[in-house]
């Protein structure tokens, strides 16, 4: 349970706010590349943490991500031209470049000087597998461009998707963290999702409906082992890695593609849910990325021209209340990330924390919550959060046997670094 002001001050990442300003310290998902595909291409919104911008790549390829609303009257330059270097405003014709300045203003003459006292508000945007990353922070804070491990392999062995989730990113991250819940919401789809049936681990998941729970900070965020049964009087153990502030790295299953999450705050009230599937070692396979396309796995399928799920809130998620009944599916909601999405959204725009009780198996929620406040009071005292550092981004999630006088943490502390060419420690 959290008292109403903690609540506050996690949930709340529009600018001037504790957790807002700690979020700008990293880079931030903010586009696929497919979004912005070709010099000129149409400029994207982009709305983060609260902020309305725009997107866009110039003739020359140079991304930009700027205020969405033109400096002379407050027009949304999503309706200008892109061309010529620049985002020209369809209302009167002033042109921004991708750092903000404006560089034209058809109406004014050239010697008046007044467009060099223009600048619009504009952020760094970077390309890197299949992502572009804003960084929205102080210019003399902005790290080295993230090294996560789904971001650094061949294009060939990754896929990477996005989809509206329409409450608050803590709740939708919080969902990320819980493992518990693999045991009861997903129960059905385990054996039945082409990306995740016929691994080994899928039964001891089904097997132990009582996980024991082990949290370890780590050097960007906090190892959280879920322990079950195995057989001997050996422990199952699946370890998710989250890193500051809203990563996740979800354990894998068999040689199953390895896959994770970013939960982006829109505003206070929605957020991107990012997914990526990679392996380690070798490409997909057409079969994985048709059925990632297909919105199986961590991915959904899409209402036509938009990132909103085909299944959602205005529809109950399209529940199917007969396959509950009979035991198809434990929720009757088809699919991983709407049998997620469902529950947390359920919950409302901004969970109500203050009336929770909270149980042993969400210590690593209590964990990263505890992290995220400690790390946002300390940048108040100046103090660089972590998880900024490259290093501590080339990590691995992992599934293991492991015999029962063991430390989780030491035996799979190789199988949770991210090593060029080896594959993944999965059951």
């Amino acid at each position: 349970m959290l008292k109403a002001e903690q609540n506050e001050l996690l949930t709340r990442t529009g600018p001037g706010s504790v957790m807002g300003d700690l979020i700008r310290r990293y880079w931030i998902p903010a586009l696929l590349t497919e979004e912005l595909p070709q010099p000129d291409c149409a400029p994207v919104r982009v709305k983060l943490l609260s902020e309305r911008l725009i997107a866009f790549r110039d003739s020359d390829g140079k991304l930009g991500l700027i205020d969405e609303f033109c400096a002379h009257r407050g027009v949304s330059l999503w309706f200008g031209r892109n061309e010529e270097c620049g985002l020209r405003c369809a209302y009167h014709g002033w042109k921004y470049d991708v750092s903000g300045h404006c560089v034209d203003i058809p109406s004014e003459p050239e010697e008046s000087g007044f467009r060099r006292k223009i600048k619009l508000q504009s952020y760094p945007l970077a390309e890197r597998g299949g992502v572009l990353w804003a960084y929205m922070g102080p210019p003399e804070s902005q790290p080295a461009l993230p090294e996560y491990e789904f971001a650094t392999v061949p294009r060939e062995q990754t896929f990477i998707s996005k989809r509206l989730q329409e409450c608050n990113y803590l709740q939708a991250m919080e969902g990320g963290i819980d493992s518990s819940h693999v045991s009861f919401l997903h129960r059905g789809a385990l054996n039945e999702d082409p990306l995740f049936k016929g691994a080994k681990g899928n039964q001891y998941n089904l097997d132990d409906f009582q996980p024991k729970f082990e949290v370890v900070e780590s050097a960007g965020g906090l190892l959280i082992g879920a322990r079950r049964k195995a057989e001997d009087g050996n422990f199952y153990w699946r370890i998710t890695q989250w890193l500051m502030p809203f990563f996740t790295a979800i354990p894998p299953r068999g040689d199953h593609p390895m896959h994770g999450h970013f939960w982006v705050p829109i505003d206070d009230e929605t957020c991107w849910a990012w997914s990526y599937d990679y392996h380690p070692v070798r490409a997909l396979s057409a079969s994985e990325l048709q059925a990632m396309k297909d919105g199986h796995g961590v991915h959904v399928k899409y209402i036509p021209g938009t990132y909103r799920p085909l299944q959602n809130k205005d529809n109950d998620y399209l529940i199917d209340r007969q396959a509950q009944k009979e035991g198809r599916s434990f929720s009757g909601v088809d699919g991983f990330s709407m049998q997620d999405a469902s529950v947390q959204e359920s919950m409302g725009p901004i969970q109500d924390r203050t009336r929770e009780n909270l149980v042993t198996t969400d210590n690593g929620i209590i964990m990263a919550r505890h992290l995220l406040m400690r790390a946002a009071k300390a940048l108040q005292k100046g103090i660089e959060p972590p998880g900024r550092d490259p290093v501590t981004q080339q990590v691995r999630s992992a599934s293991l046997v492991l015999p029962p006088d063991v430390s989780f943490a030491e035996a799979a502390k190789d199988a949770l670094r991210a090593q060029p060419g080896v594959a993944q420690a999965s059951v």
